[in-house]
């Protein structure tokens, strides 16, 4: 009796310091949910606690899918990471950034980019951590040892627009030193909660839910549908929003998919909102285990079709290992795949800087070969 009581009160205290540490470092935001005030109690997106796409998603999986992941991740592939000096960094021109110009954007590895359009800088998902883990030590590292800049060499920037909240997309670190230099933050439902707590003022925050469209500093900008998830720590799983974003500015438009899975989504936005220069599609992380919630390269190209994409630029691969497949299979695929469809598609070095014109693309060497 008294071993039971013993090991009761070890699991007590256990479950208190993971409480404390959920609660008291800021890495995990704050909840927005609890707030009962909180416009995202009114989202048709919101059911029953949750954020949800109108289709089934699943991320559920069977006992013996986790064991086969276990063993998969635990067995490695000789191809999951770069070898050293393979993936080439070039050195942003922060001068440059916001000149006159067409459209251009520039990809620093996974989701993270800026766009420059209609004579503003926006950053996109602007992950620029070491590991996309909530303690970085213990997370998968960057391929890369360096970054095209650091941020105190910026510029001010417009805006930064966030397409959900997971570690690999939101950083903790980026926004700490990020914030000062940004104009104005548009996050999807909830996502605000976060900011707030890092030191980011309420001014300077937008939330929004899907199919808003808004006017911003002569741009138009829609929050728009996704098919993912959500949630930092332990709790609050889905108690965000997660969207992509349609952005239209200097009379030339650019659709930024965000994280997600195939799904009618992708047609009826473009029905709606395009053509687009320019297609910012998630490709990489996949798994035929999680398949609703990431593409797969073949799918990626075919939800650029459907948005009505013109200059496809593959994201979320190049910095860090969170699936099973080779470090640079989602731009061989997704390469293969827009050469069939005779889609247009760029692959540019991290860091470097691409105008979208509508008549030449440039970063076309397959360097990632």
């Amino acid at each position: 009796m008294i071993t039971l009581i013993v090991l009761l009160a070890v699991v007590l205290l256990l479950a208190a310091a993971v409480y404390a540490v959920l609660a008291l470092d800021p890495v995990f935001g704050a909840q927005a949910y609890r707030d009962r005030g909180h416009r995202l109690h009114n989202s048709p997106q919101f059911r029953d606690g949750k954020f949800r796409y109108p289709l089934p998603t699943s991320m559920a999986t069977s006992t013996a899918d986790k064991l086969s992941m276990l063993r998969d991740f635990a067995k490695g592939r000789p191809d999951a990471r770069p070898a050293p000096g393979r993936l080439p960094v070039v050195k942003l021109d922060t001068a440059a950034i916001g000149r006159p110009g067409p459209l251009r954007v520039t990809w620093f590895g996974h989701s993270a980019s800026l766009l420059e359009i209609g004579g503003r800088t926006i950053l996109l998902d602007p992950m620029l951590g070491h590991a996309p883990s909530p303690f970085p030590r213990f997370g998968g590292k960057r391929y890369a040892d360096t970054m095209p800049f650091e941020i105190e060499e910026l510029p001010p920037i417009d805006a930064v627009v966030f397409s959900h909240d997971h570690y690999d997309h939101l950083d903790y670190g980026t926004i700490r030193r990020l914030h000062a230099k940004v104009g104005r933050f548009f996050v999807p439902l909830g996502v605000g909660a976060h900011l707030r707590r890092w030191g980011v003022d309420e001014s300077r925050i937008e939330e929004h839910d899907w199919h808003e469209t808004f006017e911003w500093e002569g741009l138009r900008l829609s929050c728009l549908p996704a098919r993912h998830f959500s949630g930092r720590g332990l709790t609050g799983r889905d108690a965000t929003l997660w969207c992509s974003w349609a952005i239209e500015g200097g009379g030339q438009k650019v659709y930024f998919s965000g994280d997600s899975g195939y799904g009618p989504h992708f047609a009826e936005i473009g029905e709606r909102f395009g053509p687009f220069d320019l297609a910012l599609m998630e490709c990489g992380q996949y798994d035929p285990r999680w398949a609703a919630i990431h593409m797969s390269p073949e799918e990626t190209v075919q939800a650029h079709i459907d948005v009505n994409g013109g200059t496809l630029l593959p994201i979320h691969w190049g910095a860090f290992t969170l699936a099973l497949h080779d470090w640079n299979d989602p731009i061989r695929r997704a390469s293969a795949e827009a050469a069939r469809k005779g889609v247009r598609i760029i692959s540019p070095r991290i860091g470097e800087t691409v105008e979208i014109d509508g008549t030449k693309t440039g970063a076309t060497a397959e360097w990632w070969r």
